[in-house]
C-alpha cells in the first residue's frame, strides 16, 4: 500500500515506520520472497526487542513447570509483591499461533503485572505448524486446570480469582477457554481481557477487507496463519470463539479494539453477543491504532500507557461472584 492510500486516521507515531515496512513488503512481494514460520517468528522478536525497549523491574519473575500429556509447558509467573495474597492471570501472546513466545512478550508481561496487581503466569503454549490445532489450546486449557495445585506447590499466596488475557491469537485462546470453562465451577475464569484478539476463525467480518494491507497484520497472512493452525478439515466456525455458546457462566469482559486492525470487527461483533447473554463488559477503542501496538511501544508510547491503565482498572475492581 503507497503511504498516501494509508487512512487519515493513523496515530502519526506510527506513519515513518509503518511506511518502510510497506516499502520493505512489496520490495519483498517483487523478488517473490515468500513468508516462512522462522521469518515471521524472528519479525515479531525484532519488532518487538527494538520497540518495547522499557522493561520494568518486578519483584519475583521465574520459570515453573507443567506436566501434561507427555511433554513440558512453562510458564513465566511475575509477582509484583511477593508474599501478599493477590488475583490471578494467565496471559497467552500474540503471534498467530505461529509466532511469539514468552521471552519475546517478557517486557509487555513485566507490564501487565505491574498494572494489575496480579500474579501474572505467561503460558508458552506450542506453536503451529509444528504442533497444529488443537495442541497449542490443549497447553493452555491444561495449565488452567492444573494452576491452584501448580501455584500452591511453589508457594504463591493467591485468592481463588482468575482472569485469561491475550492478544491477538493469544486472545482467542483466552476466549476459547472461557468458553469451554464457563461452567466449570472449579476452573472457569471470573473475567478476560481481549486485546485485539482474532475471534472468528471463518474472516467474514467486514474490517478484514477494510482493512487488509498497509496496516502490518494483513488479510492475506491472517488467512495462511488460520490455514497453518487448522490442517486436518476442521470446523472452523465451530472453532471460533465468536460462534461459541455464551451462557451465564462467561466472565466479565475488558475488549481492546484498534481502528485500523482488520481483526477490529470481530471484537465488535463479541461484544454484541456478550451484550445478548448479558454479560457485563468493558470496550476501549483506539481509532488511530493498528494490530499489535503493544509490540510497537516506542513509536505510541501514550496508547499504550492508556492499555495498560485501562487493563490495570479493569482488573483492580471487585469480580463479580
Amino acid at each position: 500500500m503507497l503511504t498516501g492510500m494509508l487512512s487519515k486516521a493513523l496515530h502519526p507515531g506510527l506513519l515513518p515506520w509503518l511506511t518502510r515496512l510497506n516499502h520493505l513488503i512489496e520490495e519483498q512481494r517483487r523478488k517473490g520472497i515468500e513468508a516462512t514460520p522462522a521469518m515471521v517468528r524472528d519479525s515479531l522478536a525484532g519488532m518487538t526487542e527494538t520497540l518495547v525497549t522499557d522493561s520494568p523491574d518486578i519483584a519475583d519473575v521465574r520459570d515453573l513447570l507443567v506436566d501434561a500429556d507427555g511433554h513440558t509447558i512453562t510458564a513465566r509467573a511475575y509477582d509484583p509483591a511477593p508474599g501478599q495474597r493477590k488475583p490471578v492471570c494467565l496471559f497467552f501472546h500474540g503471534g498467530g499461533h505461529m509466532a511469539g513466545s514468552v521471552q519475546v512478550y517478557d517486557p509487555i508481561c513485566r507490564k501487565l503485572a505491574r498494572a494489575s496487581g496480579h500474579l501474572l503466569l505467561s503460558v508458552e503454549y506450542r506453536l503451529t505448524p509444528e504442533h497444529p490445532y488443537p495442541a497449542g489450546l490443549e497447553d493452555c486449557l491444561a495449565v488452567t486446570r492444573g494452576l491452584y495445585p501448580l501455584l500452591s506447590r511453589e508457594g504463591y499466596p493467591v485468592q481463588r480469582s482468575l482472569t485469561l488475557a491475550g492478544d491477538s491469537g493469544g486472545g482467542a485462546l483466552a476466549a476459547t477457554l472461557s468458553a469451554l470453562l464457563q461452567d466449570d465451577e472449579a476452573h472457569r475464569p471470573q473475567r478476560q481481557v481481549l486485546i485485539y484478539p482474532s475471534l472468528d476463525y471463518t474472516l467474514e467480518q467486514p474490517s478484514l477487507q477494510e482493512n487488509s494491507h498497509g496496516y502490518l497484520l494483513e488479510t492475506p497472512r491472517i488467512e495462511w496463519y488460520v490455514d497453518h493452525y487448522f490442517q486436518h478439515g476442521e470446523d472452523r466456525r465451530a472453532h471460533s470463539p465468536l460462534y461459541m455458546p455464551m451462557g451465564t457462566g462467561m466472565p466479565e469482559t475488558l475488549m481492546i479494539t484498534a481502528g485500523l486492525c482488520p481483526l477490529r470487527d470481530e471484537g465488535l461483533r463479541y461484544l454484541d453477543r456478550l451484550s445478548e447473554a448479558g454479560i457485563p463488559h468493558q470496550h476501549v477503542h483506539f481509532p488511530d491504532m493498528i494490530h499489535a501496538y503493544l509490540n510497537l511501544e516506542d513509536l505510541v508510547p501514550e496508547a499504550c500507557a492508556e492499555t495498560y491503565r485501562c487493563i490495570g482498572e479493569f482488573l483492580g475492581r471487585m469480580p463479580r461472584t
